[in-house]
């Protein structure tokens, strides 16, 4: 498997703005929660406290990152790239949870009649101040996100704005006390809890998808078909299978073939679709070519190698034991044999005609047998190329 270029240099980037997350997160737990309590704000607790979990998610962010580049082991064939995925549901779950607690006090607020507690103005300094300072942490991991392609940061990136949010209902609890309209809180909290919870099942699915191996999109599919079958000597591609392995895919497909080429070409077709894969598609890491032969269908029953060894020797063919070697091609339900004898066993072309009829009836005869091609390979005293029955007559001419 494919090591991804600049794997370091992303856990680098991804490592430093959570590090920048989880100071900023640390000091607004304290200052929401201090000033909470000094401004009689209880809303700008629960802000503090909402702040506070954001800390879970950078901590889980942190040990994704780190261990998401570990390479390949025993346990773990196709790398650690799931722990990303992991850590992305896990945020979204969170942000969903989040936006179930803001529902719930909404709805006490607006059934119960419950009032909120007269603010102090420093309230409103600080939840200002957590705005300002979250939506600029979430533009700033937004950016770093796209540019090292992580969902997992996109996820935590949601949890800044979802601070924000939050601040942003306490100012509106503020302000809506100032202006003696107290129920201004909690129909602000339903319509920003909304977006929270749209945002967590956002982020849910795509992780949800992964981790249960579903295909990547159809553009990237069909991308993958036409760089395999522009490959000289693909007939063309069927059976494509992909999944992702944290932002990676993994590729397993059947390419067609002709179906008499030698076994190490086939090899070459498959290993050049291979390459190509992996040159120009920059988040495949692993590609799995299994070689098909065009017009191989029906071809499960038929026997191998050694039953048709065993058939041929049981016939009363003299040369049988002279037999080089025999190729088989299944090509629409029947065996196509290939016999290389040597070209010193025979005298004359009629000799080589009756060899061939011999292995020609055993043919008619064989119900799994279409036919028998006989070939007759020369010595480096004869001649080293290989001769068909027609082509031997000017040649043994020539030798006597």
């Amino acid at each position: 498997m494919r090591v991804p270029v600049q794997k370091q240099e992303r856990y680098i980037a991804i490592r430093n703005v959570t590090i920048l997350s989880v100071v900023a997160n640390s000091l607004l737990t304290i200052v929401k929660i201090t000033f909470g309590i000094i401004g009689n704000s209880h809303a700008l607790i629960a802000d503090g406290i909402h702040s506070f979990s954001s800390l879970a998610v950078d901590a889980m962010v942190l040990l994704a990152a780190k261990y998401s580049i570990l390479p390949p082991d025993t346990r773990h064939p196709y790398g650690h790239g799931r722990y990303e995925t992991l850590v992305t549901l896990a945020a979204g779950l969170l942000l969903i949870v989040m936006a179930i607690g803001l529902f719930s006090e909404a709805y006490e607020q607006l059934v119960g009649h419950k009032s909120p507690s007269e603010p102090t103005s420093i309230v409103l300094i600080i939840a200002f101040a957590a705005i300002i300072i979250k939506e600029a942490i979430y533009h700033y991991t937004v950016y770093i996100a796209n540019q090292v392609n992580s969902p997992m940061l996109v996820a935590n990136a949601w949890h800044h704005r979802s601070d924000a949010l939050s601040s942003s209902i306490v100012v509106i609890s503020v302000l809506g006390y100032m202006a003696g309209y107290l129920w201004v809180d909690a129909v602000a909290t339903i319509i920003i809890a909304s977006m929270i919870a749209y945002v967590g099942f956002e982020e849910c699915l795509p992780a949800i998808n992964k981790l249960i191996d579903t295909s990547i999109n159809k553009d990237k599919r069909i991308k993958i078909k036409e760089i395999a079958e522009s490959v000289n000597g693909v007939f063309f591609m069927h059976k494509l299978r992909t999944r992702k392995m944290g932002i990676n895919i993994l590729v397993d497909m059947h390419i067609v073939v002709a179906p008499r080429i030698s076994i190490s070409e086939a090899y070459k077709i498959a290993e050049t679709v291979r390459h190509n894969l992996l040159d120009e598609m920059e988040e495949v890491v692993d590609v799995l070519v299994h070689i098909k032969p065009e017009n191989t269908m029906n071809s499960l029953d038929l026997p191998q190698r050694n039953e048709i060894t065993s058939r041929l020797q049981e016939q009363s063919i003299e040369v049988v034991e002279k037999i080089e070697k025999i190729t088989l091609h299944y090509v629409d339900g029947k065996l196509l044999l290939d016999i290389d004898l040597p070209l010193n066993i025979i005298q004359n072309n009629n000799q080589a005609r009756f060899i061939s009829q011999q292995f020609a009836d055993f043919a008619v005869n064989d119900p799994d047998i279409y036919a028998i091609n006989t070939y007759y390979h020369g010595t480096v005293y004869d001649s080293p190329k290989v001769f068909q029955i027609d082509e031997l007559h000017d040649f043994i001419q020539d030798k006597n």
